[in-house]
């Protein structure tokens, strides 16, 4: 490997939102991280280099992405995604949850319905509800350890509901599905037919296992383009989510002007300067650290795989088809919400998503994050089998 992801690296003392805030969020100071959606590793060292030279250049003013910047991004999209994106469909921001709460303001209006998934990134519902719209549940189904979308409900709950905005999560967190193109043409014929307008957070594409490939939701036809903003970043993909840079993909002229429109309402111009470094970097450069990596996370997964089939079977892992973030199913131990919270931060010492925060059907689940040198996942498990066995 010419990357090293074993390479445990000290985090803590270094204002990390995983590693440093565990007194202020009512969590044990000695819980082993493995909770927000960040990694461990350092960032592809192109990346690193070119933001090296940006900041020996020592002047942070005011930034902006010229033509090779958004051909850096137009490049990845077209050679990995098989989508070919023009430049004015482009606006940038600092992330997505802002986009989707941009979105939000700009197609509905206070007490209109806006549509979501459920277990799904708890973000959704807080820009619908904060924002003062009802939110609207289409609960995926559980069918075998496989989430499977109801359609019937999908549609019936827009109808009832006169929903005007739908939130995709796609590949899903935490689910880990990789939506088929004909479970999407599905869904954007129907929200079509109902006037519905998508907005759809992307930014887990780039993380698929092997046999499953991410579709952009855009990229099915112009008719779907039509009705969707793509939500996209490398921030994820690359772990530079500090460094806020977004880019958000919007075909249709007078949906961009409507979202446009909600981000200079905001006061938002232009985005961090070494975010846009960074971006071009990876877009230019990372492609081998990312392949990888692909390969190190896809050896995690294995790893806790075997582990629960051979320590904790009582455990169930919904198998992921992207994403690094695994779902684990812990109902079969019959704990309540409060005995599950229990077991996971006092018994197993470990700080994970609980699953309840992603909505009531998330309830008896948790998530965790497998983006850690293999050493930490394996003290992990370790102590996810030590509190389990302190319950019985």
């Amino acid at each position: 490997m010419r990357y090293d992801f074993n390479q445990v690296i000290e985090r803590r003392n270094t204002n990390s939102l995983k590693y440093d805030f565990a007194k202020e969020r009512g969590m044990r100071e000695d819980a082993l991280p493995l909770w927000v959606a960040d990694m461990d590793f350092q960032t592809a060292p192109e990346i690193i280099y070119r933001l090296h030279q940006a900041v020996e250049h020592g002047i942070f003013g005011y930034t902006e992405g010229k033509e090779a910047y958004f051909e850096a991004v137009r490049n990845w999209f077209q050679t990995y995604h098989y989508w070919e994106v023009k430049r004015n469909w482009l606006i940038k921001t600092p992330g997505i949850v802002f986009a989707l709460a941009m979105a939000v303001k700009a197609y509905t209006k206070e007490g209109d319905s806006v549509l979501i998934q459920q277990p799904v990134y708890y973000p959704f519902s807080e820009v619908i509800e904060d924002n003062g719209r009802k939110l609207v549940n289409n609960s995926l189904k559980n069918i075998q350890g496989h989430y499977e979308i109801d359609f019937e409900d999908f549609e019936k709950k827009i109808v009832e509901n006169h929903v005007k905005l739908f939130l995709l999560c796609n590949p899903h967190n935490p689910a880990g599905r990789v939506w088929t193109p004909a479970e999407l043409k599905r869904m954007g014929e129907i929200c079509l037919q109902h006037q519905v307008i998508i907005a759809s957070d992307e930014i887990h594409g780039d993380f698929t296992y092997p046999g499953y490939h991410h579709t952009v939701l855009s990229s099915i036809s112009e008719e779907l383009a039509d009705i969707t903003v793509t939500c996209t970043a490398p921030s994820k993909t690359f772990n530079i989510a500090g460094l806020q840079i977004s880019n958000i993909f919007i075909s249709n002229a007078e949906l961009r002007r409507k979202f446009r429109k909600e981000v200079d309402a905001a006061g938002y111009s232009q985005v961090n300067t070494l975010g846009l470094v960074a971006c071009q970097a990876a877009y230019e450069e990372g492609r081998p650290w990312l392949d990888e990596l692909k390969n190190y996370l896809t050896e995690n997964l294995a790893y806790v795989r075997d582990f629960l089939k051979k320590e904790l079977p009582e455990v169930t892992l919904v198998e992921p088809e992207g994403t690094y973030l695994l779902w684990l199913d812990f109902r079969n131990l019959k704990l309540s919400k409060e005995e599950l919270e229990d077991l996971i931060i006092n018994k197993a010492k470990l700080w994970l998503d609980s699953g309840a925060i992603f909505g009531e059907d998330g309830t008896g689940y948790q998530r965790i994050n497998i983006a850690c040198p293999r050493k930490t996942l394996e003290q992990a498990m370790k102590q996810l089998k030590e509190g389990i066995d302190l319950c019985w």
